[in-house]
């Protein structure tokens, strides 16, 4: 099988995976320079780079590629290395680049105002590919999202049941209404997509995580959502609020370690109480009070 060719399919697929790469020789080893090997996400191996105990290593460093997504360079030395001596007449050294494989990145955005429009613009952008969908067919439509991969024009109860995110996608919520935010989040919180985020107010936020929780949703779904979504930059206008949506969505595509200003308030929201005055000083901006015709979503 072409390797090359089983790369795009697996991105295709969703799926992720690794390619181990011989980049420098030095002496006698069982394979060549260049030589490549693809490790998919189940295991299965496509190619080699010579077998033994060096392939059996880099195939453990290419499981643990795909999973932290950052790449990794393998030093081996036949020479000097015990376990490496076969008895065959190979005794040089190499050095192996691995690199993930990963699925495209793909972003479903929930709504198609101008917070929706701006922020297919900044996140295809940063190579996202994007998703939308809202149930306004003027809205929903290819000429006002050029950049998008897709647009559909479905109610969100049909759009839900058609979608099928994976563990690379994102999700964000920015319709023109509370009652199809909080059915898209019921959807959302349930799928295996890495990042859920809604936007909204405190009130509206703290609102939905009651209603929901008083439904049956377990609370620990909801530990993993960004509400209000984007980082605290200070943002007001559409255009600001994708950057910060997107700048978001960047630290969790590159796994971000350093302390990040995010504004969720699902965590820790059953200890709040949404009658004392700090929910109402405290609240930001919502969109949906703040824009007459829901537009800026």
């Amino acid at each position: 099988m072409d390797i090359y060719e089983q790369i795009v399919q697996l991105r295709r697929d969703g799926r992720r995976g690794a390619v181990a790469t011989i980049v420098n020789v030095r002496g006698s080893i069982p394979s060549f320079q260049t030589a490549k090997m693809l490790v998919r996400d189940d295991g299965s191996i496509v190619g080699t780079i010579g077998g033994g105990c060096v392939e059996a290593d880099v195939w453990q460093a290419a499981r643990e590629v795909m999973e932290s997504e950052k790449p990794r360079t393998l030093k081996f030395d036949l020479n000097q290395d015990p376990k490496y001596d076969t008895g065959l007449v190979c005794g040089g050294t190499l050095e192996v680049f691995v690199e993930p494989v990963l699925p495209p990145a793909l972003l479903y955005v929930f709504g198609a105002g101008h917070v929706a429009l701006n922020v297919c613009r900044t996140a295809s952008g940063a190579g996202f590919e994007v998703v939308v969908t809202d149930d306004r067919s003027s809205y929903a439509t290819k000429e006002r999202f050029p950049a998008a991969r897709e647009v559909h024009a479905l109610d969100f109860d049909e759009a839900t049941t058609k979608l099928e995110p994976n563990e690379a996608s994102y999700i964000v919520i920015v319709t023109r209404g509370h009652r199809d935010d909080m059915r898209l989040l019921r959807w959302a919180v349930q799928t295996p997509a890495r990042y859920v985020g809604m936007i909204g107010s405190k009130r509206k936020v703290i609102a939905i995580f009651k209603a929901l929780q008083a439904e049956g949703v377990p609370a620990h779904l909801f530990d993993r959502v960004y509400s209000p979504v984007g980082l605290d930059i200070g943002a007001v206008t559409p255009e600001e609020i994708a950057i910060a949506v997107t700048a978001e969505l960047i630290a969790f595509r590159r796994h971000v370690t350093v302390a990040l200003p995010h504004l969720s308030w699902f965590k820790g929201a059953q200890e709040v109480d949404d009658s004392s005055p700090a929910s109402d000083t405290e609240e930001s901006v919502d969109l949906d009070e703040h824009l007459p015709d829901h537009s800026g979503h």
